[in-house]
């Protein structure tokens, strides 16, 4: 018989938090297919997850200079102006999340692919971060999803039982990671769509 969902596990970055890079890219590029060459081709997804892991905002950018020197100054406003990345609080996961917290039924924990030196930013900024019995930070811990030692790590720190956890992310690589656990998963499309599969799962009414 499956297990009670004791436990609810969120990713942050476009499921709570609206963080796109093209926030900022749209300022500096002048054409939407220039901004999106730029970070097909130079500030990649795959380079940004290195810093996720733990390299440093400084040498990941030095070391992307190395190889795009006609770049500079837009490989420096990454991190430079990474802020401006930021586009607020998705209002229906935060709704959502405000929701289990005051049910008082749910350990609500983050499992995050963030920067360990980008992360306090968000920290100070938002307040429903705040609400989560514990984050763990990907920067920080050295490691990231969907390395399963990164979902192994969570769970033994909090003392997790994966069959009692429901995890959410809008990736499905860290989804499939997650269901090789044994953690039910809900992909994460749209706070309007999450609501609905809580409500099936009885988890929200």
């Amino acid at each position: 018989m499956p297990q009670p969902i004791s436990t609810i596990i969120f990713d942050l970055g476009a499921v709570l938090i609206d963080w796109n890079p093209r926030h900022l890219y749209r300022k500096i590029f002048s054409s939407e297919e220039e901004m999106e060459t730029f970070l097909r081709d130079v500030c990649t997804s795959d380079w940004n997850e290195v810093q996720d892991e733990g390299r440093s905002l400084e040498e990941g950018t030095n070391l992307l200079i190395k190889s795009f020197p006609q770049h500079e100054t837009n490989i420096r406003a990454y991190y430079g102006r990474w802020e401006e990345m930021l586009g607020g609080e998705i209002e229906g996961t935060k709704n959502i999340l405000q929701q289990l917290k005051e049910s008082g039924q749910y350990k609500l924990y983050a499992l995050t692919n963030w920067s360990n030196e980008t992360f306090p930013v968000a920290w100070a900024i938002y307040p429903s971060l705040h609400w989560f019995d514990g984050i763990v930070v990907s920067g920080k811990e050295k490691m990231r999803k969907p390395d399963h030692a990164f979902y192994q790590l969570l769970l033994d720190r909090y003392q997790v039982p994966a069959a009692q956890a429901l995890f959410i992310d809008d990736n499905i690589r860290n989804i499939i990671a997650a269901r090789e656990f044994g953690i039910d998963s809900i992909l994460f499309e749209n706070s309007h769509q999450l609501k609905n599969e809580l409500e099936k799962r009885s988890i929200i009414v």
